[in-house]
């Protein structure tokens, strides 16, 4: 949303700002306490120096690099002062240890004491200038949230007394939750039954005019009063707006079966947009997908040449590769990019599951998914940013309005991005029935509520393992 990435900018600059601060001090403190200025050179030509100036550009982007790791730019809306300093001062602990021994280990220092001295004075300046520049963003910003007339544009879905009821308590609790409520979507066709209604409601068939004008950061979906799956239909229509969506905890629980209370905000809601995992262990997730899927573009272009050319020569009708729309991170549909494994006429009578005997599978096809070939160009979606290495396998909107009229917590596995592989491909394989899909989302979920490296790793090794044995079918 707007107010996020004008926030996210905002923490940036003032990051940057204040790491080109802190080395300036920083090198003055150094020729002044820790090295030989006893030579012709004066501070000026200290600091003009070629490498302090290099270090001037380099320094603080790294300092953006190790900050970015570190979780500091994810959902800037909900951090808290106390992350802040955390955040702060283990970033800097990394910062100084990396400066020191790539640069300033070769000043000449008399002892131990006086290379501490030089760590811990960079240090804390980075602590100090960049923890107080952090604090005022933070503080500004949770001062904004607890004025409930400058709070975050906020929206309920749904307009019944109980929506009326949620609104009186967010507006006269003692802290606010940064809730600035603006207004009712209808979700139904039908006039509101309530009578008390104070605020503008808008039909459901407006919502993404509503939200893009009026700025909408924040929406509240409320029980649909036609049952479980009409509200998860709801919850899916509002996943590709953007802004954060939340529930209440009874609903949570009717949803997906379990009563976490992770996200609570002043009034007991839960964030559905986000996953209840560690803003360094997302950061880190995304800048490892793009790193790795990078690298596999340029190294694989040998094998992907040699596919390509198998392609033709075996299934000369048709293209090598293959993009279909799928469901993708918050609902929004990305076209999804694959070697070319079936007839190009194989879906002219509408979407269909393939089998292990499918005939309309190409001979070529039949070895590309034995081994998994067929995913490689995926590594494209990864870099754009619609997918991840690893996630809950993207499927198409044909089949995932199946699965929510069983299943309504499908709608989860929104909250991540897809991935080229997954906990579900790795222990159930591929899906041939609807019945199946839903079989293998169980593993998805775990995976959601268990996403961290050593996960990764693990089911990438199984995924290298799939790939050598050629259990892909």
């Amino acid at each position: 949303m707007i107010v996020e990435r004008r926030q996210r900018a905002k923490c940036v600059i003032a990051d940057l700002i204040a790491s080109v601060i802190s080395i300036l001090l920083f090198n003055i403190c150094r020729y002044e306490w820790f090295i030989d200025n006893t030579g012709s050179w004066g501070l000026i030509d200290f600091l003009q120096s070629k490498t302090i100036l290099t270090g001037w550009i380099v320094f603080p982007l790294m300092m953006l690099l190790i900050y970015y790791l570190s979780g500091a730019y994810y959902n800037v809306m909900k951090r808290s002062r106390l992350d802040e300093l955390v955040n702060t001062c283990l970033s800097a602990a990394i910062g100084s240890i990396i400066i020191f021994f790539t640069i300033l280990i070769d000043d000449i220092v008399d002892d131990k004491a006086t290379a501490y001295e030089m760590i811990g004075s960079l240090w804390l300046l980075l602590v100090l200038i960049a923890a107080g520049e952090r604090m005022y963003l933070t503080s500004r910003m949770i001062r904004r949230c607890r004025d409930a007339r400058n709070g975050y544009n906020t929206m309920i879905v749904g307009v019944t007394q109980a929506s009326i009821n949620m609104v009186a308590k967010i507006n006269k609790s003692p802290r606010s939750s940064g809730f600035n409520i603006i207004g009712y979507i209808n979700p139904t066709k039908d006039a509101p039954t309530a009578t008390d209604i104070d605020l503008p409601v808008y039909p459901i068939d407006d919502i993404a005019d509503v939200v893009r004008d009026n700025n909408v950061v924040n929406l509240i979906v409320m029980p649909h009063r036609n049952g479980i799956q009409a509200t998860m239909r709801m919850i899916n229509q509002l996943f590709p707006l953007g802004p954060s969506i939340f529930i209440s905890p009874i609903l949570m629980h009717i949803i997906s079966g379990k009563s976490s209370f992770g996200n609570v905000r002043g009034e007991p809601l839960i964030d559905v947009t986000h996953p209840d995992i560690s803003p360094s262990t997302a950061s880190c997730k995304r800048a490892a997908d793009i790193v790795v899927s990078a690298l596999a573009l340029v190294l694989l272009m040998p094998l992907y040449i040699g596919i390509a050319i198998a392609i033709k020569l075996k299934s000369p009708n048709g293209g090598i590769l293959y993009l279909q729309e799928r469901v993708g991170y918050r609902k929004k549909h990305f076209k999804i990019i694959k070697f070319r494994t079936m007839q190009p006429d194989a879906e002219e009578n509408g979407p269909a599951l393939s089998s292990t005997d499918d005939p309309r599978i190409t001979s070529i096809g039949k070895v590309l998914r034995k081994y998994r070939l067929d995913e490689l160009p995926q590594f494209w979606n990864v870099l754009k940013g619609d997918m991840s290495i690893v996630g809950p396998r993207p499927e198409r909107e044909y089949y995932v309005r199946q699965i929510i009229e069983k299943v309504p917590y499908y709608s989860l596995v929104h909250n991540v991005r897809p991935g080229i592989t997954s906990w579900g491909m790795v222990k159930y394989g591929y899906a041939t029935t609807v019945e199946q899909m839903i079989e293998r989302l169980r593993y998805d979920l775990v995976y959601i509520e268990n996403i961290s490296f050593g996960v990764d790793i693990k089911i990438i090794l199984y995924t290298i393992r799939t790939v050598f044995t050629g259990r892909g079918i």
